[in-house]
């Protein structure tokens, strides 16, 4: 069915395709706009290998009026992350690294101050007690990972290696970038454009070409009522310890999103230096199409080969987040189901992916031969995760009958 609706604008609020088992889908993403809770969004969703969703709608730029497009890419922030852990495990895959080898077989400064027992496991996982970078990283280094990664090998951890598990919000790519480097010689945008989105085509880029940054969506706050909190809302006690972490400015929380700090280029994470920098935590600009084609590549085995992909997506880390207060749940640089990555009850125990900072959704299932991804512009008021993406996939999981 196509899914033209009203104008706004001049332009359709939500336009492309949905199988007509898919429905319910349209009708949650339709419901989204009228509610007024979407500025610009797109969903995708490939099921077997088949698009079975391609919807799109709304506003790419408030300030211009310009409509999201069908090829309308848009800043994805931490759904990077599941990409850069393709990248390092497809590495591993030929020999050039070990996820349980000490990173600082790779990269010998990184031993520096307690940490030559940290694992490239422990940085996939978030295990390393390094979700903070303590010393300010100015503008005019926010393009040199290199230069990043080296002030994090002068660090000391915040907890003992391997002990708990924190959310490296940004770290973890400054972290793994630097391993990849130290291995291939190229970084993690390089070589996800030549083995992951150019061999298949996608929309998907770690770093943003000059033309690409050009036509993406740019983001808008959305309401705020604490940064800090999941999208369904910790309950009791939890909301509370969320909300003291994200009202403090000294807290891990804050501390692990606010260095870099994005905040001072005008425009923020619109601005072009951080579109085509390349972060490996938060920098992977994509069309929702190219995300979902990431997904059915993976979830095809087409990537990584289907052993390779059973074993990262196994549980390794789950409970309290040091970071995020609430439950989260981590695979090698994966996350499975949790408070931080809400997935309907049908995929609790198949579901992968990754969330990003205001509420961009990745998501493979082998199981069910799922591969979605929802992409926008208009920010949730939660660290991970979003009520619109988990109705999304809710409504997918319930069309598969």
């Amino acid at each position: 069915m196509t899914a033209e609706s009203g104008k706004e604008g001049g332009a359709p609020v939500v336009g492309g395709h949905c199988d007509p088992r898919f429905a319910r889908v349209l009708e949650v993403f339709r419901g989204h706009f009228a509610a007024g809770e979407e500025l610009g969004a797109a969903f995708a969703v490939h099921l077997g290998g088949e698009p079975v969703v391609d919807l799109w709608g709304g506003t790419a730029d408030r300030r211009t009026g310009r409509a999201w497009e069908p090829g309308t890419p848009v800043l994805t922030y931490s759904c990077t992350k599941a990409v850069t852990a393709t990248v390092v495990l497809l590495l591993a895959e030929r020999g050039l690294l070990d996820p349980a080898a000490p990173v600082a077989d790779v990269w010998p400064e990184f031993a520096a101050r307690g940490k030559e027992r940290i694992t490239v496991e422990h940085l996939l996982t978030h295990q390393a007690g390094l979700p903070v970078l303590e010393e300010p990283v100015p503008v005019e280094e926010f393009e040199d990972q290199a230069a990043i990664a080296a002030r994090l090998a002068r660090q000391e951890p915040v907890w003992e290696p391997g002990t708990a598990h924190g959310y490296h919000a940004l770290t973890y790519g400054f972290l793994l970038g630097e391993v990849v480097r130290r291995v291939s010689g190229r970084t993690v945008g390089e070589l996800t454009a030549a083995e992951i989105a150019g061999p298949a085509g996608l929309e998907l880029w770690v770093g943003a070409p000059d033309d690409v940054a050009a036509r993406a969506a740019r983001l808008s706050a959305g309401e705020r009522v604490g940064s800090g909190a999941s999208a369904a809302g910790p309950a009791g006690g939890a909301a509370d310890a969320v909300t003291r972490a994200a009202l403090d400015p000294g807290s891990l929380m804050n501390r692990a999103l606010g260095n870099p700090p994005v905040h001072r280029l005008p425009g923020g994470a619109n601005h072009p230096v951080v579109l085509r920098a390349g972060w490996p935590a938060m920098g992977a600009v994509a069309t929702a199409r190219g995300l979902a084609g990431f997904y059915r590549e993976l979830v095809a085995g087409r990537i990584l080969r289907p052993e390779t992909l059973r074993d990262a997506v196994r549980p390794r880390v789950a409970g309290p987040d040091r970071v995020l207060i609430v439950d989260s749940s981590f695979g090698l640089g994966y996350m499975r189901p949790a408070m931080t990555y809400l997935t309907p009850e049908r995929g609790a125990r198949t579901a992968f992916g990754h969330t990003g900072m205001g509420g961009s959704l990745g998501l493979g299932d082998p199981e069910h031969g799922l591969a979605m991804a929802y992409t926008m512009n208009r920010m949730a008021n939660a660290v991970s995760g979003s009520l619109r993406a988990y109705r999304l996939a809710e409504a997918v999981y319930a069309s598969l009958g």
